[in-house]
């Protein structure tokens, strides 16, 4: 049985037919008079039942389903081969030539994915200078397909941007002084692509990334609405709605929470998220401004929590990363990022069993004013993942 979580009459009733169905007395059978008036007042008072305990349910049940300070995880199961999410990082190579590049590069599965799509294409990146992504968006529009593209204002001047425009694909830009830096790519409204990669030559080959593509209706259904308010309404940062359908949904037993600035407090959610660590916090962050996650780090660590990090050398170096001297003035294990290029990402690992990854710097503007996107995953497996990118990366820093 399947509760409604808006206890909307419509599910009500179905669920009612359900149990009409089911009822042995709703079978059709030739009968005598007599017996059909006994077998539809039983199905009557099946049905009626039935009502009941639905209102029943709904009465002890309802204030969790419904309430906005306790949400409960909206609950979905896997695809059948039970991958609800795949992950990749880029591999970086230094110095980068053609000749030394990995044979896939991560771009590559998202230009396979957009290939193979049938409908509609959605696609959102800070930065935009990629051939193999763009002639990807341009072919499946001159396939047929709805393909759009949000991009910040910075980008339109881009050659990829403009061969998307002049094919003829709709493109919509932030046209404001702040950044929109989300980076994701929903395929038929089914696959989501999301991470720390934009689309450009250099995230792809050179820097630091991390991207996943998520099979779920429901996050899914959150990253369609960010885009709808940026291409169909122009809305982006402080003026978006605080409309996520889902913030947390659970995806095969895994818990994901999923929140958007400026508009979902995403700063308060990790603030938790790290406040509750009890063994360990590793992260690897590209910039790294924000006072009320270095406090909580450094509280940690006094209080026993294992914390290491690395950071990106030239953000430090240009003095945009306070976080940098207050950690390693206070003692934390901390470190400058060995990659010649950029290390890009921004994600937390906590406790072995949860990662905090996405668009989101860890700075003001990400919270404040800049459109961003971040998925809190509880899931030891994809922890065990992220921290063996962690260790790459560690180790990259002159980490033993």
């Amino acid at each position: 049985m399947r509760l409604s979580a808006h206890g909307d009459l419509t599910g009500l009733l179905e669920t009612c037919q359900v149990c009409a169905r089911l009822s042995p007395m709703s079978k059709r059978r030739r009968s005598s008079p007599s017996r059909r008036t006994t077998t539809s007042l039983a199905a009557s008072i099946g049905i009626l039942l039935c009502i009941a305990l639905i209102y029943g349910a709904q009465q002890l049940f309802g204030g969790l389903l419904g309430s906005a300070d306790t949400p409960t995880p909206a609950v979905e199961s896997a695809p059948t081969d039970g991958s609800w999410v795949q992950l990749y990082f880029t591999e970086p190579r230094n110095p980068d030539d053609k000749s030394n590049r990995p044979e896939e590069s991560i771009d590559d599965y998202v230009v396979v994915s957009i290939q193979s799509a049938k409908r509609t294409v959605d696609a959102v990146t800070y930065e935009f200078n990629l051939p193999t992504m763009a002639e990807a968006l341009i072919d499946a529009h001159n396939r047929g397909l709805i393909v759009r593209l949000v991009t910040d204002t910075d980008s339109m001047g881009e050659e990829a941007v403009q061969e998307i425009i002049d094919a003829g694909v709709p493109v919509v830009e932030d046209d404001r002084s702040a950044i929109m830096h989300d980076k994701f790519v929903i395929v038929d409204g089914t696959t989501l692509w999301t991470g720390s990669w934009n689309f450009t030559e250099n995230d792809t080959y050179r820097n630091n990334n991390n991207l996943l593509a998520v099979a779920s209706s429901r996050l899914v259904a959150n990253y369609q609405t960010e885009f709808n308010e940026m291409f169909e309404r122009s809305e982006f940062g402080p003026k978006s709605a605080a409309n996520t359908p889902y913030p947390q949904v659970t995806v095969d037993g895994v818990l994901v929470e999923n929140y958007f600035s400026s508009e979902d407090g995403v700063a308060q959610h990790i603030l938790e998220a790290l406040d509750n660590a009890s063994q360990s916090i590793y992260f690897a962050a590209f910039t790294f401004t924000r006072d009320d996650f270095s406090q909580v780090l450094v509280e940690k660590a006094n209080a026993g929590v294992a914390v290491r990090g690395v950071y990106e050398t030239r953000q430090v170096n240009a003095g945009s990363d306070e976080s940098y001297n207050l950690l390693s003035g206070a003692g934390l294990q901390v470190l400058l990022d060995g990659n010649q290029y950029t290390m890009h990402h921004k994600f937390f690992v906590i406790d072995n069993q949860i990662v905090v990854t996405g668009s989101y710097n860890f700075t003001k503007a990400a919270e404040d004013s800049n459109d961003e996107n971040v998925l809190i995953i509880h899931s030891p497996e994809i922890a065990q993942a992220y921290l063996q990118e962690f260790a790459k990366v560690w180790l990259r820093a002159g980490g033993n």
